[in-house]
């Protein structure tokens, strides 16, 4: 099983950073690559669409709102892996009422392509996404 992990600062509070992302619907409010969100079976399936028109579809399968976190795992998508599940955290940062630490994690087997191909593909998601969430709070 593959997995990668992205941390990034973001500048407001982790009461802050968290109701931005912390609902499981919110994406297209912070991720430019997934302009559009519907959500399906009582909020706890989301299906996702990039700019591509791509189809991607999570099942929520772990939220802890004190914990500020909350881990998902793709039904379907147009990505070489299976047995993804990912989690999405905002810890505070020690001293700092302003600052917050995101970290965007995810574990996977390859399906069609190498460790090292989806290892680079998660990464660069999570990376440019945490820079899309820093660009919105700083905005």
């Amino acid at each position: 099983m593959a997995s990668t992990s992205v941390s990034r600062t973001a500048p407001a509070s982790p009461e802050k950073v968290w109701s931005l992302i912390g609902g499981f619907d919110a994406l297209p409010d912070w991720l430019p690559y997934i302009p559009e969100s519907t959500a399906l079976e009582g909020g706890r399936v989301r299906r996702l669409k990039n700019p591509e028109g791509e189809i991607i579809i999570e099942r929520l399968v772990d939220f802890n709102e004190t914990e500020r976190r909350y881990s998902y795992a793709i039904l379907q998508a147009p990505f070489p892996v299976t047995g993804y599940v990912s989690t999405l955290r905002v810890h505070a940062v020690p001293g700092r009422d302003d600052l917050a630490e995101v970290q965007w994690s995810g574990r996977f087997h390859p399906n069609g392509a190498t460790e090292e191909e989806v290892v680079e593909l998660f990464t660069g998601i999570y990376r440019d996404g945490l820079d899309a969430l820093h660009k919105t709070l700083a905005a």
